[in-house]
This record gives C-alpha cells, sequence and structure tokens, in this order.
C-alpha cells in the first residue's frame, strides 16, 4: 500500500477512512512529505489512540456522504475496511467525490479467491474470510479456523458483509469512475508470503491503486 500511495503526483492532503488506532496509518504515510493527515474512525478509543499520534481523526459513517467537500484529498487510503460494509457502493462513490482530479485511492482488503479460501470451499467449509458472519458465533461454518474450539461472539464492527476478489474489486473501482492503475497482492496463505506478490489474484490480501480522471 505504501508503494502505491507514494505514487500518487502529489500528497499534501491525504485521508485514511478507518484508520484504527492510527499505527498502520503512520506506517504507510510517515516521509511522504504529507502537509495535513486526517483520518475517520467510529471506534472511540482507537480515534482517541490515532489522535494521539497526531491524526486529525473524526468519527463519521464510511457509508454515508462523508464530512468532507468535494476535490478535498490528493489521496485517500482505507486498509482492510471495506470487507466491513455493506453499502460499497456508497463508500467508493465518497471516495472518489473526495479526491481531487488526478488523486489516488488506495484500497486493501482480504481476497475472496484466496488459495485458502478456495480450499476451504473444497471441503465444504466456509470460506475463512466469510466465517465472521455472524456475532453469535465464530467461526462459522470452519472447523478449522482460527478459535474453532471456543466458539467466540464477536461485536458487530468485527463482522464481514462484502468479500471481494480481485477482479470484482477492480470492477467496482472503475464502475464510479476510477481508473484502476495497480493491483497487488500480499500473503500466500498456507505457502510462502512472497507468492502472493507473484499470483496477485490467489494471494491472501489485495490492495488496488486507482486514479480519479
Amino acid at each position: 500500500m505504501r508503494r502505491q500511495l507514494a505514487s500518487a503526483s502529489r500528497l499534501r492532503d491525504v485521508v485514511d477512512l478507518g484508520c484504527g488506532d492510527g499505527r498502520v496509518t503512520k506506517a504507510l504515510t510517515d516521509g511522504l512529505g504529507i502537509t495535513a493527515l486526517r483520518a475517520v474512525e467510529g471506534y472511540g478509543p482507537y480515534r482517541a489512540a490515532a489522535t494521539a499520534r497526531g491524526i486529525d481523526a473524526i468519527d463519521a459513517d464510511l457509508e454515508q456522504r462523508l464530512p468532507f467537500a468535494d476535490d478535498t484529498f490528493d489521496a485517500v487510503v482505507s486498509n482492510q475496511v471495506i470487507e466491513h460494509l455493506a453499502d460499497t457502493d456508497t463508500f467508493v462513490a465518497e471516495i472518489r467525490r473526495v479526491l481531487r482530479s488526478g488523486g489516488v485511492a488506495v484500497i486493501a482488503t482480504e481476497n475472496m479467491a484466496s488459495w485458502h479460501n478456495i480450499g476451504a470451499l473444497l471441503l465444504g467449509f466456509q470460506p475463512f474470510s466469510s466465517s465472521n458472519y455472524s456475532r453469535e458465533r465464530y467461526p462459522l461454518g470452519n472447523p478449522v479456523g482460527l478459535h474453532a474450539d471456543e466458539g467466540m461472539t464477536l461485536p458487530d464492527g468485527m463482522l464481514h458483509r462484502r468479500i471481494f476478489t480481485g477482479r470484482a474489486l477492480r470492477e467496482l473501482v472503475a464502475a464510479h469512475g476510477l481508473e484502476v492503475v495497480d493491483l497487488r497482492g500480499a500473503g500466500y496463505h498456507p505457502f510462502p508470503p512472497g507468492l502472493g506478490r507473484i499470483d496477485v489474484m490467489h494471494s491472501h490480501f489485495i490492495s488496488i491503486a486507482a486514479r480519479k480522471r
């Protein structure tokens, strides 16, 4: 994601949608010459931690109109957030709206077509990436998933709602008028993680960079 973000022609104003406690945000953005770093984070303790790290973090609903004017940011980043949203059309449309012309959006998420998800389906199990669809039991439908013997309950914010393949993510951002410029993979569970950079479409995670024309 950092390399994709650094490819932007200008990085004066940047926003992270769903920044968590800000640690990943800082790792992605430090040293890139960003003047104003803003973020949206709905969970109060995370938002406070991000603010303590020097990020201008606010509370907002990522499935509604964002509290930013049109053409505000040179770049929008969002790491491991889109899979938690139901209205991904509004999310991507809002990313495009708040981007300046030529601005870059970088979105990373889990990959439904990863080999470990495919393997789970072949065994008749729920894919790992969609085994947290229920608040009442986790993992759901996957007896070999993490915490399988514990039957954990999950808060609403931890649930996955939309899991994309690389192709689907490309088509989603393109449908909202963003030009895809790069798609990368990371991780390759259960195989050596470096293979994810080669076989992007079956990597554990996918990260897309798209430009506003």
